[in-house]
């Protein structure tokens, strides 16, 4: 229940009303950021909201019990507070939405509207349109761990355990074709298709996803990402690659002599075993599936 101040109250029910509506983001990393659809900043709650971000709301959709709300907002990237390298590094995953109803001639008078969470975000055009979702919809959220036959942890992370020193390779890029073909010097000790799957990190802490990796004649390689650069990349940038996992048990014993670590569940039957019927081939004794 929204409870209004005695000043908004009445502002309200008067005859003619002077409000608009603010938005204050907070990010997971701490950052505040206040914006309006106002023509000119607003100040109240210790937080400036930035006018001309071009930021409008849609209409919004609210559910009652535990269903999720969900509206959205939309802008360009007129203002310093928000880039298109921001949006694409993820900095606003996630973030903390508060829209209030704000009398913009006394922004003293103020009501906080609802709560959000920034959800899908899409870019196009020097604009952007988020997704507000409620609270209510980390209740669909997975929580704990699935049972899969495939590992569920990242090469090289804590709960994979393994040093991947001996599986990392650094060089240099020496060109970069359509923005998702990358040659790089360096890596002439690594045969093809040691890095598929794996990564590219350069020294800003960009990483892009490897598709195939392939040894050129010149003893360079060619690494096919499988999503471009958000960003240009300079053409002489250092990077440090990373072989990857398929995150399979074969793969985790034969390759990286870590299956002790595996993180996934493969003597477990899975809905294809379950579904299967009795060929006279297979041996049921209750030892495990995959060796």
């Amino acid at each position: 229940m929204r409870t209004l101040g005695e000043g908004l109250a009445a502002h309200l029910a008067g005859e003619a009303t002077t409000t608009c509506h603010c938005w204050r983001v907070t990010r997971r990393d701490g950052r505040v950021l206040g914006f309006t659809e106002h023509d000119r900043d607003l100040t109240f709650e210790g937080t400036t909201f930035l006018a001309g971000s071009g930021f409008s709301a849609s209409e919004a959709d609210s559910q009652t019990g535990l269903a999720v709300s969900a509206d959205e907002v939309s802008g360009g990237f007129a203002s310093d507070a928000i880039s298109e390298a921001d949006l694409a590094a993820g900095r606003f995953d996630g973030a903390r939405v508060e829209l209030f109803l704000v009398n913009w001639a006394a922004p003293d008078q103020n009501v906080r509207l609802h709560v959000r969470e920034i959800g899908e975000v899409v870019r196009a055009g020097g604009a952007f349109r988020a997704e507000l979702r409620s609270l209510a919809h980390r209740l669909g959220q997975p929580q704990g761990r699935v049972y899969s036959r495939r590992c569920d942890a990242s090469l090289g992370d804590g709960r994979c355990g393994a040093d991947i020193g001996a599986w990392q390779g650094e060089g240099g890029i020496v060109a970069i074709e359509r923005d998702s073909i990358v040659t790089v010097s360096g890596l002439q000790g690594f045969a093809d298709g040691f890095f598929d799957r794996g990564t590219l990190r350069l020294a800003d802490g960009t990483v892009a996803e490897i598709e195939t990796h392939r040894r050129l004649s010149d003893g360079t390689a060619q690494l096919r990402l499988w999503l471009p650069f958000e960003t240009p990349v300079s053409a002489s940038a250092a990077v440090t690659v990373t072989a990857g996992c398929d995150k399979t048990f074969s793969t985790c014993r034969a390759r990286f002599d870590n299956h002790l670590n595996f993180r996934g569940y493969p003597h477990v039957p899975g809905a294809d075993f379950a579904y299967s019927y009795a060929d006279g081939e297979r041996v049921h004794d209750g030892g495990p599936i995959f060796p």
